[in-house]
């Protein structure tokens, strides 16, 4: 009888999951993006990353980015918009362990904020334009890319913009936000004509003063989910 030979199962090791977010705003016609200390010696000293963490035994990915958002910029997760991103996994993304990152992006508009977390605080979380990105722990510059990627591709085909924006706007706030994260100039006259023609916004029959010429209509979004829509821009 020909003996049979067990052959030794290879031991198997599992990899930590975590949850990364870019949460952005707009203030004042710039993209902001809410970043926080990240301090692990003896591996990363001193640096500066997207707020994030390990997910706990009982939590989902989503849980652990919300929770991990409020706890570490004390930004409240009322009126924050998150939508998943992607999964960042490669082998030495994390100098400490082998950690899979599912990364988010959240969108909050200025006004939502309260006036402490508008300032933000330098020793634990605070606001940065994303032309000024630092240098990020991590992989968090890769995933700021690909979270800036698709906040402009996105606002091409769905309604996501109006996440960044006040209840209640004027055109050329709303045009100012397109050219913002589109990084360049809008032909202004199509882009009203397309926006009219689409029926997205409607007119509160309201008027706002203070900008240089006359006082500016104010419109809102019809309804305040995410919506697909025919190419904007």
């Amino acid at each position: 009888m020909k003996k049979i030979t067990k052959t030794k199962e290879p031991q198997i090791h599992f990899a930590a999951l975590a949850a990364d977010t870019a949460l952005f705003t707009l203030e004042n016609n710039e993209l902001l993006v809410r970043l926080i200390r990240v301090n692990r010696p003896p591996h990363i000293k001193d640096a500066i990353g997207l707020p994030g963490g390990l997910l706990l035994p009982k939590e989902t990915a989503d849980e652990a980015a919300l929770r991990h958002l409020e706890s570490k910029t004390d930004v409240s997760n009322k009126g924050v918009y998150i939508e998943q991103l992607y999964t960042f996994s490669d082998i030495n993304r994390d100098p400490r362990n082998r950690v899979v990152a599912v990364a988010y992006m959240a969108l909050i508009p200025w006004k939502e904020l309260s006036e402490n977390e508008q300032l933000g605080n330098i020793t634990k979380s605070w606001w940065v334009p994303v032309k000024k990105l630092p240098k990020l722990a991590y992989d968090h510059n890769k995933i700021m890319e690909v979270a800036l990627r698709r906040l402009a591709s996105k606002i091409g085909y769905t309604t996501i913009i109006k996440k960044l924006l006040p209840r209640e706007f004027t055109l050329i706030e709303l045009e100012h936000a397109y050219e913002t994260i589109l990084g360049e100039k809008i032909d202004r006259r199509n882009f009203r004509k397309k926006i009219k023609k689409l029926k997205l916004v409607v007119s509160l029959d309201k008027k706002i003063r203070g900008f240089k010429w006359r006082p500016a209509m104010l419109y809102s979004f019809k309804s305040n989910k995410v919506e697909h829509t025919p190419n904007i821009t």
